[in-house]
């Protein structure tokens, strides 16, 4: 039987996880794009998820968990499959915006799933809904860039 710490570390884990896929994936999307404010959009969002990573961490540690190091499978194959649509299509912004859009709205999607979980500290709480409102406050961001595009 898991402990409840444990059960907090997994899912923190599996958000970590995603977060350094995301991570590579904007810095991904910088290198495939020639538009100075999106490549500087995607590059402040790969910190941003940086950052975000560096927090989790810190919060599965304090509850004695081990971090996973790296990303996902899935990750690596979304960031190859960006490098193949860049590479033949003949709008590689529209195209990584498209993206960015899509991973966003599956970012808010598994930290509304997490926080769903009533039973999580106050702690980690606090630093899901930051993150989570940072996510959806860059996903309206990157649907203006979209309409400027």
């Amino acid at each position: 039987m898991k402990t409840y710490s444990e059960e907090v570390g997994n899912k923190l884990n599996d958000l970590l996880e995603k977060t350094y896929d995301a991570e590579k994936g904007f810095k991904k999307a910088a290198e495939n794009v020639e538009h100075t404010g999106l490549k500087n959009y995607f590059n402040q969002k790969s910190q941003e998820r940086y950052d975000f990573g560096h927090e989790l961490k810190n919060e599965i540690k304090a509850f004695g968990q081990d971090v996973d190091k790296g990303g996902s499978v899935t990750g690596s194959a979304h960031r190859a499959w960006m490098d193949v649509k860049a590479l033949f299509s003949s709008d590689n912004e529209e195209t990584m915006l498209e993206e960015a859009i899509r991973g966003e709205k599956a970012s808010i999607e598994e930290y509304s799933d997490v926080l769903s979980d009533t039973t999580l500290p106050s702690s980690t709480q606090t630093i899901l809904t930051q993150q989570k409102n940072k996510i959806e406050t860059g996903l309206s961001t990157i649907k203006r860039l979209e309409d400027l595009n």
